[in-house]
């Protein structure tokens, strides 16, 4: 009979293995119904997240649609009127009827010319019936419209046929894209003698959108970009043209023989196709990496809402990024499938401890020698968390040594380029006080013998001139004494001309001695930046003294150099120009520009540290120093610096 007992209480017997594979069992289906409640939950949430986000970035595209609609209607409206007022004008209506009379002709076009220059439009012209130019707003520029044969334009024809017509399309003459507004010119005998036209620039509509927050822009009857704030999708399809609209667009030169690439973008289904109840006329438009052409937008999916235009063709879209909307959605999907299995896991050890009474107390010393084992390890964490902060605060100490000794050197750096300048331009400054103290010698001799003479109203007119004389040498020594002064890089309020006229009076004998022209152009208001004073006269003698060695062979040859200089306000920055008549900049400096010891001049004129300091400088001032050739010839180096009315008050 002891057998059969042992037999049923041995390892891997019937009865034990029973015993064991009902409470995995048990256990693997409650972790499954726990995972498919929390990922059940947290797909109910993410639907109804994305529906909720998708609803906001439709309500904020609906608001700017709204608001750049109004923008640009209220841009295009302000014109409206002007062709009529054209066509009433008793000028314009006199050259109509006598083509060929010069006098009236001159009297048009002067009309035209100062109600263009007054209302700020492209152009403003008149064309008879066959379709030539009468009269032209710019009849004094070489590129006139007057004569020109314009009866192929859409909008000429849209005039004579209804009386007045819209239309937007590139200039043949001069290529600028602009609106036209047209309106037939009647004779007294209520016959249609003529068109007047008026072409709007909506260049200022397209500036104020560029500080947009997502991409918009207009599109005309054939599906071409005419606005955007996006330059790279500017006359842009958004479909495939085919060969007839090619053909027909080609005949009329709206488009100036632009080339009309398709933009190539994916359109996804429509919002109230997706189920998410969204009214019509919203789509999701997903670019791919590398199909956009502006760093300011990332690629992925975007919700694009369209609007048609009352009284135009065109229609208005946006585009408004889903990403951000996407991601807080699937945040929230997963913080609600985190909190139900979290309710779902207090549930169940509630319902374990009903259950399992006796096992608690059990489960209970477990966790106690479990949290005595963990209070142990956060003990020794906490410890190895001070040693490290320790080093941290160790390490800090000196990062912030070693900034303040870098602060230091850079500082030492930037008042070794002044003395190094100073060394330049000091054979100059010799030059200089040669003279006036030769002249003194001579004059003390003089007064001398006048004196002996008793000539004494010829000796108190000698001493004044070597008063005059020494005060001119006290300024030429103080202006170096000033420039030579260690500068430690406090920013405070700097009017930009007092710094030129410093940085000039550094290099007024150079200048002198080259022959070089100065031409200034000054702003008005004056021009504030918030920069260091002395810093900012280093960089300008620096640019200053390579303008003048980049045109010595221009002296030698018996022609006067010529240096440009302007302040003036660029936005949020205060802008310095400087821009010299040499040979410009070669493809090798242009690449090297701004690295330390790079220097094009022969061996012993410089160190090649200038332009580097002067971009350090402006850097740390908190803007930047730009250079490049000028289209009609030499460099040109812009110093960009911060604004002193954009500094929060001290």
């Amino acid at each position: 009979m002891t057998a059969p007992v042992v037999s049923s209480l041995r390892p891997g017997s019937g009865p034990r293995t029973r015993l064991r594979f009902r409470p995995r069992f048990r256990l693997l289906l409650a972790c499954l119904c726990w995972l498919g409640l929390s990922a059940l939950g947290g797909w109910a949430v993410y639907q109804a997240a994305e529906q909720a986000a998708l609803e906001e970035v439709q309500d904020a595209g609906r608001n700017r649609l709204a608001l750049y609609a109004t923008s640009l209607q209220r841009e295009i409206d302000k014109y409206a009127f002007f062709p009529g007022i054209v066509a009433l004008q008793a000028d314009v209506q006199a050259v109509l009827a006598q083509p060929g009379n010069a006098a009236l002709q001159l009297k048009a076009n002067t009309y035209l010319e100062q109600l263009s220059s007054r209302a700020g439009t492209l152009s403003v012209y008149l064309v008879d019936r066959s379709g030539h130019v009468l009269a032209s707003s710019n009849w004094r520029r070489p590129d006139s419209f007057v004569g020109e044969d314009l009866s192929f334009r859409p909008y000429v024809q849209q005039a004579l046929q209804g009386g007045s017509g819209r239309y937007f399309g590139i200039g043949t003459t001069r290529g600028e894209p602009g609106y036209y507004l047209t309106s037939t010119v009647n004779s007294g005998e209520g016959q249609d003698v003529g068109v007047a036209v008026v072409k709007v620039g909506l260049a200022q509509l397209e500036q104020s959108w560029a500080t947009a927050e997502s991409p918009v822009w207009v599109s005309d009857e054939n599906s071409v970009l005419i606005l955007s704030n996006v330059p790279a999708w500017r006359f842009a399809t958004l479909t495939e043209l085919d060969a007839a609209q090619r053909a027909r667009l080609q005949s009329s030169q709206q488009y100036n023989r632009r080339s009309l690439k398709p933009l190539g973008w994916k359109l996804e289904q429509p919002l109230e196709d997706r189920g998410t109840g969204q009214t019509a006329g919203a789509q999701l438009l997903h670019i791919a990496q590398g199909e956009q052409d502006s760093p300011a937008f990332s690629s992925g999916q975007f919700l694009l809402q369209s609007k048609a235009l009352a009284g135009t063709p065109w229609t208005l879209s946006v585009l408004s990024p889903t990403e951000a909307s996407m991601q807080l959605a699937q945040s929230r999907a997963w913080v609600a499938a985190v909190v139900i299995a979290l309710i779902l896991l207090l549930a169940a050890q509630f319902y374990q401890r009903r259950k399992h009474a006796r096992e608690q107390l059990a489960a209970r010393q477990r966790l106690q020698q479990a949290y005595a084992v963990l209070e142990s390890k956060v003990e020794q964490r906490t410890a190895d968390l001070q040693a490290a902060n320790t080093a941290l605060q160790q390490e800090v100490g000196e990062r912030i040594q070693a900034e303040a000794t870098l602060r230091a050197a850079q500082n030492e750096l930037v008042h070794a380029g002044k003395l190094a300048v100073i060394g330049q331009i000091s054979t100059e400054v010799a030059h200089e006080l040669n003279q006036p103290l030769a002249a003194l010698r001579t004059l003390a001799g003089n007064s001398q013998r006048f004196l002996e003479r008793g000539q004494h109203e010829v000796v108190r007119s000698n001493l004044q001139r070597m008063a005059d004389l020494a005060d001119r040498m006290g300024r030429i020594t103080g202006q170096l004494r000033n420039f030579a002064r260690k500068s430690f890089g406090k920013p405070a309020a700097v009017e930009l001309d007092k710094a030129l006229d410093a940085a000039l009076a550094v290099l007024e004998a150079r200048i002198a001695r080259s022959g070089a022209i100065v031409v200034r152009k000054s702003a008005s208001p004056p021009v504030m930046a918030w920069c260091d004073a002395g810093r900012v006269e280093q960089v300008l003698v620096n640019l200053l003294g390579n303008a003048l060695d980049s045109m010595q062979e221009q002296a030698l040859s018996g022609r006067r150099p010529c240096v440009e200089l302007e302040c003036a306000r660029n936005q949020q920055w205060a802008q310095i120009t400087v821009r010299d008549h040499g040979p410009g900049l070669s493809e090798q400096a242009a690449s090297h520009l701004f690295e330390p010891f790079f220097t094009t001049k022969p061996e012993g004129q410089g160190l090649g540290l200038g332009l580097s300091l002067s971009a350090n400088i402006a850097q740390a001032s908190g803007g930047m120093l730009q250079g490049r050739n000028h289209p009609e010839g030499g460099a040109v180096f812009t110093l960009l610096l911060p604004l002193a009315d954009t500094q929060p008050l001290a």
